[in-house]
């Protein structure tokens, strides 16, 4: 009743995959597949992703699109003073409230970046604070193109995120969207 003791290089595939599986210091797939081809399990370790490349036109500057409601704009960013220009004219002007200017304001005091870009939007439709909100979206986005290591805390300040709400369509028999007309009883 002796048993026979197998050498290691004897053992079928399929075992040298489990016990390389049930192993503290293997890396998954990697050392399964090592083992697969024959190999000894000693895989290569796992590059990180590499950090993604600034997009930046031959002028200096990044572009991205932004949304909100039906507004939509095209953003433009560069190192500058921290002028913004939408439609060819100011902030001050164009968006003449303080809080749509504050919202416009947002993706510079997050990543602390306050007077060091310029931006020139082109925004059309909706209204002003749908518009305010599209260009938001857009410098947050153009920001992540010029600089990457900017995206993490943009993401965590839910910048990048698009605002998918939009107005609901008026249905037929109805007098808007949901709103029905009103019910008379004789």
């Amino acid at each position: 009743m002796a048993q026979e003791t197998q050498n290691e290089d004897e053992k079928p595939v399929a075992e040298k995959a489990v016990e390389a599986a049930s192993a503290p210091e293997a890396s998954g797939m990697a050392a399964l597949g090592a083992l697969a081809e024959g190999g000894s399990g000693d895989a290569a370790p796992v590059e990180a992703a590499a950090p993604a490349e600034p997009k930046i036109d031959n002028l200096g500057r990044s572009y991205a699109t932004g949304r909100r409601k039906d507004a939509s704009a095209r953003v433009w960013v560069k190192r500058g003073t921290g002028q913004i220009k939408i439609n060819g004219r100011d902030i001050s002007v164009y968006f003449a409230r303080p809080v749509l200017q504050m919202i416009l304001a947002q993706p510079f005091e997050t990543v602390e970046r306050v007077g060091e870009f310029d931006v020139i939007a082109t925004v059309k439709g909706g209204g002003l604070s749908g518009q305010a909100g599209a260009v938001r979206h857009g410098i947050s986005r153009a920001l992540t193109h010029f600089e990457p290591g900017l995206r993490p805390a943009l993401k965590a300040g839910g910048f990048l995120t698009r605002d998918p709400r939009v107005v609901e369509r008026k249905k037929y028999g109805k007098a808007k969207a949901r709103k029905s007309f009103q019910f008379s009883k004789r």
